[in-house]
């Protein structure tokens, strides 16, 4: 198993797509997994969900679990697959069910 830290995030998360705010939070986790990048993980009530469309994407990770996907989309854009939550991760995980990830070239994630 690859080694996973999951850690709480003191700063407040403001994260945008396409200028618009769909997550702002004080309550997000950052995941590290191995010698990857950490990742941030905002729970889903700090979340514009109307932004949010499902994917019918899934993944399999084989230390947190299956992941499924949303779209984000606005009256005028939109983009594929750039949002990914364990809806039931692993046991060794748990803490991260309920959180949405993005992918960092999709929005803009800022520390404040």
């Amino acid at each position: 198993m690859a080694h996973i830290t999951i850690a709480p995030v003191a700063a407040r998360i403001v994260v945008r797509w396409r200028g618009a705010v769909v997550a702002d939070t004080r309550a997000a986790l950052e995941l590290t997994e191995g010698a990857s990048k950490p990742v941030l993980y905002i729970p889903r009530a700090d979340a514009q969900m109307q932004h949010f469309a499902p994917s019918p994407r899934r993944t399999t990770c084989p230390w947190k679990g299956e992941a499924s996907y949303f779209h984000l989309r606005d009256d005028r854009a939109g983009d594929e697959n750039a949002v990914w939550s364990y809806v039931t991760p692993k046991a060794e995980v748990a803490e991260i069910a309920g959180h949405l990830a993005f992918y960092p070239d999709k929005v803009e994630i800022a520390r404040i």
